[in-house]
């Protein structure tokens, strides 16, 4: 974890230590096999940003307790139980430069592992009556699906309006950062004011931090991320969508072309990256990302200083800024 995250993290580090043997205790079952994928699963977690979001909302906007730990597992076991299915649907043997569940024990596995920690989750919740958490979630998990099909439905014609591309990342990604930061205000005994405002963040951050994804494609940066591989992939990103908006239809049946039948030729992947920069469409979501940016910062500026705002204000820094 980088330096600049460690002191980010720095308020609620305790917590967070706190939380992740919270965190693997629901784990805990009695089938050996499933322990055994458990105690996998919670080994290869990555930067733990979820559980920072929901920590720092709820330590904004009001007292951290029991409930937070909860909020953040609850959060974690679901949105873990979608990318467990995620990997089988996509057929994917990776995730995070780990073997995926299914590579490892086979699709069928995979999907009742999905399936367990779905209940695990909601049993978590109605264990402690902890509803108002649950609806902030399950909220969240649905429009997840919904944004996954909406993306599926559109992703076959390749001509997706910049307004239905902002639906898609909304419901894909935002609304679970959303979700974070709703859930850390909520356990936080925060009112219903204070639940939407840091829902309505939460999901700026998230449309700023996809934005950053899709520009990862054009290469601008040493990152983690293969160059082209949305494109190889037939994903419609922001800065292709603009540039498509103000090409003539020559020119753009020409590049939607070459997404279809490029998909594995680097020469046709590249002359769409050309392109792309040529018409100013990194530019231009670079230009929408930082509008999302300030949205998000001043959703925050009622709220009274404390070390947990100071450190809200450089997650979203560091979400626009990071390398990978």
């Amino acid at each position: 974890m980088s330096k600049k995250l460690d002191s980010i993290k720095a308020p609620v580090a305790r917590e967070m230590e706190e939380f992740e043997h919270k965190f693997r205790a629901s784990m805990k079952t009695r089938v050996m096999l499933l322990d055994k994928i458990m105690t996998y699963i919670v080994k290869r977690k990555g930067k733990q940003m979820r559980p920072l979001f929901v920590f720092l909302s709820a330590g904004a906007t009001g007292t951290i307790g029991e409930s937070t730990y909860r909020g953040a597992a609850l959060i974690e076991l679901l949105h873990t139980a979608s990318l467990v299915h995620d990997d089988v649907v996509d057929a994917s043997d990776y995730r995070r430069g780990f073997f995926s569940v299914n590579a490892l024990w086979k699709n069928k596995i995979a999907v009742l592992v999905g399936d367990f920690l779905l209940s695990r989750g909601m049993a978590l919740s109605l264990e402690h009556d902890e509803f108002n958490l649950l609806r902030i979630v399950n909220t969240s998990v649905q429009e997840m699906s919904e944004g996954e099909l909406l993306q599926m439905e559109k992703a076959r014609r390749l001509d997706i309006q910049e307004d239905v591309y902002y639906e898609i990342i909304r419901q894909k990604t935002a609304s679970l950062i959303a979700s974070c930061c709703a859930v850390g205000a909520s356990s936080a005994g925060a009112d219903s004011t204070a639940i939407a405002h840091m829902k309505k963040f939460g999901e700026c951050v998230g449309m700023a931090f996809q934005i950053k994804d899709d520009l990862f494609d054009y290469g601008d940066e040493e990152i983690g991320k293969p160059v082209g591989i949305d494109i190889k992939e037939k994903k419609m990103t922001l800065p292709l969508i603009h540039a498509l908006s103000k090409a003539g239809w020559l020119e753009k049946r020409k590049i939607i072309s070459l997404v279809k039948s490029g998909s594995e030729d680097q020469s046709k992947i590249k002359s769409v990256i050309d392109f792309v920069k040529k018409s100013g469409g990194i530019e231009y979501a670079k230009a929408k990302m930082e509008e999302y940016h300030q949205q998000a910062l001043t959703i925050l500026e009622p709220l009274p200083a404390s070390t947990y705002k100071t450190s809200l204000i450089d997650l979203v820094q560091f979400t626009i800024e990071r390398k990978s």
